[in-house]
C-alpha cells in the first residue's frame, strides 16, 4: 500500500490556517490546482459524510467524502470516491499542529491507497508534489504574516 507524507511549516497562526482549510468545499479558494467545487445535496461543508465534487484546472473531476473532522485536533480525513487516477481505497488526512515558538503552524498531509505496482511511484510523486506541497505552498503565500 503506497503512502504519501508531506509536511511543512506555514508562517501563520494555526487559527488562520485552520479557518482556510476546515471548509471542505473551500479548495478553490486556497489550492491553485482546483477550479471549482460544490457539496452534493446541499449539505453543510463541515458535516461528516458530505461529498465534495470538484474539477481540477485541467478539467479532471474528483469526488471525495469527508470521513472525519475535528476543530479541537484540527484535522480532516477524507476518501476519494471517484478520480481519473488509477487508484482505489484512497484515504487522506490533513492535520495542523501549533508551533508555539514563533506562532506558526506545522502542517502534515498523508494519504494511503491501493494501485498497481507499476504506477505507485508516479502516483506518490504526483500527489506529494502537485497536491500536497502545492497546497502548502499556496497557503504559505496567502497567509504569511
Amino acid at each position: 500500500m503506497p503512502r504519501v507524507y508531506v509536511s511543512s511549516v506555514i508562517e501563520a497562526p494555526i487559527a488562520k490556517v485552520w479557518d482556510k482549510i476546515r471548509d471542505f468545499n473551500a479548495l478553490p479558494r486556497w489550492h491553485p490546482r482546483i477550479r471549482d467545487s460544490r457539496i452534493e445535496n446541499g449539505e453543510p461543508s463541515d458535516k461528516v459524510g458530505c461529498v465534495r465534487d470538484f474539477n481540477l484546472q485541467n478539467g479532471d473531476r474528483i469526488r471525495e467524502k469527508l470521513l472525519g473532522m475535528s476543530d479541537y485536533d484540527m484535522f480532516c480525513t477524507y476518501a476519494i470516491l471517484e478520480s481519473p487516477m488509477p487508484l482505489t481505497d484512497y484515504v487522506a488526512t490533513l492535520r495542523l499542529t501549533p508551533v508555539t515558538d514563533g506562532n506558526v503552524t506545522f502542517a502534515e498531509w498523508t494519504a494511503e491507497f491501493e494501485c498497481a505496482d507499476e504506477v505507485a511511484d508516479e502516483l506518490v510523486d504526483g500527489i506529494s508534489t502537485n497536491v500536497f506541497q502545492a497546497g502548502f505552498s499556496a497557503l504559505q503565500r496567502n497567509l504569511a504574516v
